[in-house]
């Protein structure tokens, strides 16, 4: 059975919590482009504390997808 992304959206990704979470993620993106240039193009940027609204240089830092995406917690 194909996903039903128009219902995952619906139901999940335009809550509020999750619009300002993903607005987070972006501007944390933004800042460490900022900071690092396009060196940081394929890569991810990681929230040390795992909260995507916590944007402080001191909690974000750059790490292969790989790295990132197999962090568990």
């Amino acid at each position: 059975m194909p996903r039903n992304y128009k219902s995952e959206y619906a139901n999940y990704h335009s809550t509020t919590k999750q619009k300002k979470n993903r607005a987070g993620r972006n501007g944390a993106r933004r800042i460490m482009k900022k900071k690092y240039g396009n060196s940081i193009l394929g890569k991810d940027v990681d929230h040390k504390d795992r909260n995507p609204r916590n944007n402080s240089t001191s909690n974000l830092r750059v790490k292969s997808k790989s790295s990132n995406r197999s962090r568990n917690q």
